[in-house]
């Protein structure tokens, strides 16, 4: 779990933290007017996808999010940090 952690705050580059919040919870990244329309920037919340979601999420592409190369353990271990034990 402690590993899981590290990861969740500091996997390889930009924490997973810094977007998805604290516990996972999301958060607004940024705020921004584009022709006269708000456009907001949201993280989602990760602590309630499915397994398969999760998973996909961090082994493709997003204009957004950036990419990480980590192990499928790795992955496996954030996805049980984010689905349990940060929620307490």
């Amino acid at each position: 779990m402690e590993y899981a952690k590290m990861l969740y705050s500091n996997p390889r580059g930009i924490g997973c933290n810094k977007c998805h919040g604290e516990k996972g919870e999301g958060t607004i990244i940024s705020q921004y007017t584009l022709k006269g329309k708000t456009v907001v920037l949201e993280a989602p919340n990760i602590t309630n996808l499915s397994k398969e979601r999760f998973f996909h999420a961090l082994t493709t592409q997003h204009k957004v999010m950036p990419t990480y190369f980590l192990t499928w353990q790795e992955i496996d271990s954030l996805y049980y940090y984010v689905s349990s034990e940060v929620k307490k």
